[in-house]
């Protein structure tokens, strides 16, 4: 599974059909997947109930937290971690969590059940090496001497604090019990790292990727970390994957080879109607679609045993923005891709309230195997 947010979503006009189910038309903004438009669907007329603010909402994405312009907000547990949790670590990174362009400490798509920031690796070098490159003897036994260093942390936190529990009311026992539970779940992630640390790491003949540190080249790099999201795929070095395009902190940038912005992204997002920024809006609008395309083709050209690895995908490409101008976050664009589901069509809900996108969530992780009835705010599931 892939998720890709572009935090200032995409101009909503040009992006939505008019028409519902399979006969529906291509926009303006999804023409570039004309090629690929029965490995797709489209959802319009959904959102996270009480999840507003504008921009407030882009860490809201795969949580659906409510309220996160209240005081004392705590987001909560995301998508990927939530899947992650259920099905266990089945490869030697349970989750990765990639950016572009993107602020470390203030924006991600991943929070873990303490709603605590799950920072970004937006270097496709880093995450090559990460992948790829086993450490020398040396470096393998500090990384081991670390993780056991971390578990007899654990062993002694877990020893004084059942002592403590003999002298404590049933309330904060209980809430203790949590946290045992809670120290306990590391405990076992430290195990299984250790067990990993010790596996060789699998083998690719491709060079390490060159790094993109040009905030101006944003598609460039979208491209290749999405490029990269494919290779850890392929290698099976994780099976979840979320990537943020941090559009909201990307200056004036290139579309392509032949058109840059006039300003900042965030800029051209509060275009007010003004004809040249709405031009430039939609060609990156549309530029995103081609990467999409060049995405989808590629998981669909790459076999996997007897099946496409699109197949064997879902790739989500939405934004917690409906509408930037408008600071809107309702009805937000979505696209679902892959995954054997069944596409080419789209699913517009409409009426006094927007679908909760959680219901769409439920369905994902149901498709991975996951045993959920519900998930953030999910009223149920969707058919898809």
């Amino acid at each position: 599974m892939l998720i890709i947010s572009n935090n200032l979503g995409f101009l909503p006009k040009p992006f939505f059909p008019t028409k519902a189910g399979r006969d529906y038309e291509l926009t303006q903004t999804l023409a570039p997947l004309a090629g690929v438009k029965s490995e797709f669907s489209v959802f319009s007329g959904m959102s996270h109930p009480d999840v507003n603010g504008g921009h407030s909402a882009e860490n809201c994405f795969l949580t659906a937290a409510r309220g996160p312009t209240k005081s004392g907000f705590r987001n909560q547990i995301s998508l990927d971690q939530f899947a992650v949790e259920k099905l266990g670590q089945l490869t030697r990174f349970p989750t990765l969590n990639l950016g572009v362009n993107i602020d470390k400490a203030n924006r991600s798509l991943s929070w873990t059940r303490d709603g605590v920031l799950l920072p970004a690796e937006d270097s496709a070098p880093a995450l090559f090496r990460h992948m790829f490159l086993q450490g020398d003897p040396a470096a393998v036994k500090k990384q081991l001497n670390r993780l056991d260093e971390r578990g007899s942390i654990l062993d002694t936190l877990l020893h004084h604090t059942k002592k403590l529990s003999r002298d404590l009311g049933n309330d904060d026992r209980s809430r203790l019990d949590q946290y045992l539970t809670s120290v306990r779940e590391v405990e076992e992630r430290l195990l299984t790292a250790r067990e990993w640390e010790l596996r060789p790491k699998p083998v690719t003949q491709l060079p390490e990727p060159a790094d993109i540190q040009d905030k101006k080249r944003i598609f460039e790099k979208l491209d290749l970390m999405l490029a990269m999201a494919q290779l850890a795929f392929e290698s099976d070095s994780t099976r979840i994957i979320t990537l943020m395009v941090d559009a909201f902190a990307t200056p004036a940038f290139k579309i392509d080879d032949e058109e840059s912005t006039t300003e900042g992204y965030h800029g051209l997002s509060h275009h007010g109607q003004a004809p040249q920024k709405v031009k430039q809006l939609e060609d990156a609008d549309r530029q995103q679609m081609v990467l999409f395309r060049k995405l989808i083709q590629n998981l669909a050209a790459k076999r996997e045993d007897d099946a496409r690895l699109l197949d064997r995908t879902m790739v989500l490409f939405g934004s917690n923005m409906g509408d930037a101008n408008k600071h809107d976050n309702t009805n937000l664009p979505i696209l679902l891709a892959g995954g054997g589901l069944k596409h080419g069509q789209h699913h517009a809900f409409k009426g006094d309230h927007d679908k909760p996108l959680c219901n769409l969530f439920v369905s994902m992780l149901q498709h991975l195997g996951v045993e959920a009835e519900a998930f953030g705010s999910s009223t149920g599931s969707l058919s898809v």
